[in-house]
């Protein structure tokens, strides 16, 4: 076999195989960045992204296209990795993703999305290491199977 033809195939080869070799994050962290797109969703706050401003479910929308991308590599692995690379700034501009919330000022959308994080797992006893299964309720809420006559999980946004 000549070495082009040989080259040529181990790359097929390569590009064939990756999706495989690709690693999904940790459960953890998968349950923790469904909570909080959930909750970015449900905050009814606004999010500045390149010189407009969006509403959550955009916002939402958004974060989980940058999300679904960075899982086709193998960079994710907590809930801060995904606030680091997907919610702190556009891969666009380079500017800062800010969030406010009935009228206050704009903060940044990281440390806004490191304070929620932060309650999520003083609520659930979570500690970084350990193993966690969700709540039944939390589970629902993640899984969008509530209905709206359910009471509101502590943590949900105003």
């Amino acid at each position: 076999m000549n070495r082009p033809l040989a080259a040529v195939l181990c790359v097929v080869l390569g590009l064939a195989l990756a999706p495989v070799a690709r690693a999904a994050p940790p459960e953890i962290a998968q349950t923790e960045i469904k909570y909080l797109l959930g909750y970015i969703e449900n905050s009814a706050c606004e999010f500045f992204r390149n010189g407009s401003w969006y509403d959550a479910k955009k916002a939402a929308g958004h974060l989980r296209d940058k999300y679904a991308m960075l899982t086709t590599g193998d960079g994710i692995h907590t809930a801060e990795d995904f606030i680091e690379q997907a919610a702190t700034k556009s891969n666009l501009s380079g500017r800062p993703y800010q969030v406010r919330c009935s009228g206050a000022t704009a903060v940044a959308t990281s440390q806004w999305l490191h304070d929620i994080l932060a309650r999520y797992r003083a609520h659930t006893g979570l500690r970084l290491g350990s193993t966690y299964r969700a709540p039944e309720r939390l589970s629902l809420v993640l899984s969008g199977r509530v209905s709206h006559h359910a009471q509101r999980h502590p943590l949900s946004p105003a």
